[in-house]
């Protein structure tokens, strides 16, 4: 019977791995690395797209203006052109709000440029993090179908460690089992040790002479207990005793 909880412990500590193995998993560090990634280039999409629109909207102000201004220079010139002001000083006053006008659509073209500019440089940086957000979107499904496939594994061989477990336990007393179950708990996992060539296999510490002649007479279905740690000492064929 006491073998058999060493069989337990085995696969205790081998559930205990792939527990550990899934929750440190590369592919799923790999995973939110990735999805952190793609959330902090999202934000960056979402500014570059943000600032297109609001260029767009400056760029249409700015034509609306220029052509306003050309439209009401090219009324000017065209009374101008056709002699359609007979007073001299009606005549220099459309002629400076000419110049006036020809000023001012130099200065709205200028603005205008600079918009165009920016919104050129906008747009180019919106594709850029629109095709890198592609990129990672892809590399994220990859890396989580990675994660996926892994998970996938680690359970399966769990679920037939437990099931293992499950019938290995069966021959154990319930007595026994819950004293396992409790010293598990108290020492990392480790309830039971087997006993090799005079040392604790769970502590590591050698045995005092005395204690072990005690175990060399003990009988075989007697519980025994590490006298340094604590845990079921199970005794084998090279137990030294």
């Amino acid at each position: 019977m006491q073998l058999r909880l060493l069989d337990v412990q085995a696969l205790d500590i081998r559930l205990d791995q792939l527990a550990h193995r899934r929750r440190t998993l590369p592919e799923s560090a790999e995973a939110e690395r990735l999805l952190v990634e793609r959330k902090e280039l999202e934000s960056e999409v979402v500014a570059a797209d943000t600032l297109v629109a609001d260029l767009g909207r400056e760029q249409r102000k700015a034509d609306a203006d220029v052509e306003q201004v050309r439209t009401r220079r090219a009324r000017d010139e065209q009374r101008l052109q056709a002699g359609q002001v007979a007073s001299p000083k009606e005549l220099e006053s459309l002629q400076h709000e000419i110049e006036s006008l020809t000023k001012r659509q130099s200065d709205l073209e200028d603005v205008e440029l600079e918009i165009m500019e920016r919104l050129e440089e906008a747009t180019a940086r919106l594709s850029d993090r629109q095709q890198r957000q592609a990129d990672l979107d892809s590399r994220v499904a990859d890396a989580e179908q990675a994660r996926d496939a892994a998970y996938a594994q680690i359970d399966s061989e769990a679920e037939r460690a437990r099931a293992e477990r499950a019938d290995t336990a069966g021959g154990i007393s319930s007595e026994l089992l819950a004293l396992y179950e409790k010293r598990r708990a108290q020492f990392g996992g480790v309830g039971a040790a087997v006993l090799r060539s005079r040392r604790c296999e769970g502590c590591r510490m050698e045995l005092d002479a005395s204690y072990l002649a005690k175990i060399a007479k003990a009988p075989p279905e007697e519980v025994l207990r590490c006298e340094e740690c604590g845990r079921i000492l199970v005794r084998s064929l090279n137990s030294g005793v």
